[in-house]
């Protein structure tokens, strides 16, 4: 084998310096059972076919051309088929391993904090990890549980305020909310 062929290591964080975004916090979200990132992005070989094996249309080309997961239309329910369709185990899904290392978080856009009632995203929220603090004289605070919250994405469509949006799991045991 030629040592030329080989494919290019790319550093995310130069990708970004030369889009502007610098010291950006940007996370990658990548497929379902990706790998850390630095593997991910040496076995990922950008073929698509997670992207067409994706019967929610939800993995889409992201920076440099690897896969991404898009949550405007809805979230993931993690059916497998981006795992089964990789070649390249960039994405591996085992029994230990959690889906990702994701999770929501409710910023301060959210209506609750305009005095606005809204419960879009606790509405979707599956695994009812969204529940709503009430206050007197104010609308109820979403919050989010984050041990319940398994990343699925599905509360960032409806929130019309785009308020919500997935952040790096710190850790099982934190609790983010708004």
């Amino acid at each position: 084998m030629r040592a030329w062929f080989r494919q290019p290591s790319i550093d995310p964080a130069r990708r970004q310096l030369l889009r502007g975004r610098i010291g950006s916090d940007r996370v990658a979200l990548r497929p379902p059972w990706a790998v850390a990132e630095r593997d991910f992005i040496q076995r990922c070989s950008r073929c698509d076919r997670c992207i067409a094996a994706c019967p929610l249309q939800r993995l889409q080309r992201g920076d440099g051309g690897y896969p991404e997961i898009n949550f405007a239309t809805g979230g993931c329910d993690f059916c497998g088929d981006c795992v089964a369709a990789c070649a390249t185990a960039a994405l591996e899904q085992q029994p230990e391993q959690p889906v990702w290392r994701l999770q929501a978080l409710i910023g301060e856009r959210c209506l609750a904090h305009q005095g606005v009632v809204c419960r879009s995203c606790g509405e979707v929220c599956d695994q009812r990890a969204i529940r709503f603090q009430l206050r007197v004289g104010g609308a109820a605070m979403a919050q989010l549980d984050s041990a319940r919250c398994d990343g699925c994405g599905s509360c960032i469509a409806p929130c019309p305020t785009a308020a919500i949006t997935m952040v790096a799991r710190a850790s099982t045991n934190d609790s983010l909310s708004s």
